[in-house]
């Protein structure tokens, strides 16, 4: 595949910042989406879009031939138009799905699986060349306990023996990298894992030993983590998806594979790696 222009949805996020990285350090041409002002790498190009506004991307996609996929929306409304203004410049899509795609979990109220079945579904037809990444849970999606972890040192949830292989973002970019500049991952939807389960309270002490500093984990109950995420203004779909899906991952839980090491040749971090990469944003 020769070298040509990427387009980065999502590219001030976790995953998608790191894709952009990744790909100017290896000197790809890359472009990124943005809805706003955002601090960048030099000499990467950032053009202004929505997402939710597929007539505003024409400018961002002109000259583009692959895009990089984030959906920042629970539902799939609005997909079929933005997927279509992506086939009218480009040829090939990257999209980050979900490890809940194909796994039986396509049922009513599992939101975050069923947006992302609809979204892989679309694009599949749509013509593109395509890949759709399914990767486990997202080791960042930690640093929703930041706040906790600063002022009080403790950190208030459901389920402490919750074992997931969490997935650092830097091998999701990796793996997105390797899909967007070659052909090997063409056709494909490639479960991507990190290297162990690991539960919620293990999570929390690897952090508190990034840190230097000992964390407490206070369990509450499914009732009280619902109240907690409604004061945090969730969404009520969103309420309605994660705690049922973890609480039936304490007896199935996510499967872990070397799908980063075969795809990429580098295994994948470990969670204690990436407590300490962000042990900066506990602090």
């Amino acid at each position: 595949m020769t070298q040509s222009r990427i387009l980065v949805t999502g590219a001030t996020g976790r995953v998608g910042g790191a894709v952009v990285a990744r790909l100017h350090a290896a000197g790809v041409p890359v472009r990124a989406l943005v809805r706003r002002e955002a601090d960048l790498p030099e000499g990467v190009q950032a053009v202004r879009g929505d997402l939710g506004d597929p007539a505003s991307l024409d400018a961002a996609l002109e000259g583009v031939d692959s895009v990089f996929l984030v959906w920042p929306f629970l539902g799939a409304e609005g997909a079929a138009d933005v997927i279509d203004a992506i086939r009218k410049h480009a040829r090939r899509v990257v999209y980050l799905s979900s490890a809940g795609v194909g796994s039986g979990q396509e049922e009513p109220g599992e939101a975050i699986t069923m947006f992302h079945t609809e979204l892989e579904r679309l694009i599949e037809a749509s013509g593109l060349e395509w890949t759709a990444l399914r990767p486990t849970g997202f080791a960042s999606n930690t640093l929703g306990w930041a706040e906790q972890i600063r002022s009080t040192g403790a950190v208030r949830a459901p389920l402490a023996g919750l074992a997931r292989p969490l997935i650092h973002e830097a091998d999701m970019a990796a793996v997105a990298v390797q899909a967007l500049t070659n052909d090997a991952l063409l056709g494909a939807h490639p479960l991507i894992t990190g290297p162990e389960l690991i539960s919620q309270k293990r999570q929390l002490a690897l952090i508190g030993e990034a840190i230097g500093r000992p964390l407490r984990f206070e369990e509450i109950t499914l009732d009280e983590a619902v109240d907690q995420m409604e004061a945090a203004g969730y969404p009520a779909e969103l309420v309605e998806a994660v705690l049922p899906a973890q609480v039936r991952m304490l007896d199935d839980p996510e499967p872990v594979n070397g799908e980063v090491e075969r795809i990429t040749g580098t295994p994948a971090r470990s969670f204690r790696e990436w407590a300490v990469d962000h042990a900066a944003d506990f602090r």
